[in-house]
């Protein structure tokens, strides 16, 4: 079975972390060999040097690319979680990224803004910050991706399942382990 790159990208706070670090332990579960990279973890290891100006992002996603990539080509899945909002990043994603699949995680901003886990949303409302995707600029959806994800009307598990038997229509995962 090929490897995959699973590219969750959706707004902030629309659980696309949430849903690659269930769905990472549920794959390892069924003896699948698969890492989850985070797109605010490759910032955070990379401190001030990764901002949030489009370059910046960019960068992000790059490197998010290039450990996918690097990754999928050592027979491990990958699930990247990372918002993912400018048309570049995905262009850069859909040109550089080997077994490509997109995931929209959708959910509405007025949900993500109530989910507000980090606070970003209070802080982008209360001035602090003005790089919020989402509140301070759009978020635009992804065109066409191969998946979407209603983290909004859908429970943590069922957005699991709907990954995981898509993963299995697709043949990347065996239907049973």
């Amino acid at each position: 079975m090929p490897n995959f790159v699973l590219w969750f990208m959706g707004p902030t706070s629309s659980g696309k972390t949430t849903l690659s670090e269930q769905l990472l332990g549920k794959l390892r579960a069924r003896n699948e060999t698969v890492i989850h990279f985070d797109g605010d973890e490759v910032r955070d290891f990379f401190g001030q040097g990764h901002g949030f100006s489009a370059d910046d992002r960019l960068r992000v996603v790059a490197t998010l690319v290039h450990l996918a990539n690097k990754s999928s080509a050592a027979g491990v899945g990958v699930l990247v979680s990372a918002l993912t909002a400018n048309a570049d990043a995905r262009e850069y994603i859909s040109s550089h990224t080997n077994n490509l699949i997109i995931g929209h995680v959708k959910c509405s901003i007025n949900t993500c803004a109530e989910r507000d886990p980090k606070g970003l949303y209070a802080r982008a409302k209360n001035g602090e910050i003005d790089t919020l995707v989402g509140f301070n600029t759009p978020y635009h959806a992804p065109d066409s991706p191969d998946l979407v994800i209603d983290t909004e009307k859908l429970t943590l598990d069922q957005s699991t399942q709907l990954v995981i038997d898509y993963l299995v229509r697709s043949n990347y995962i065996a239907l049973t382990q």
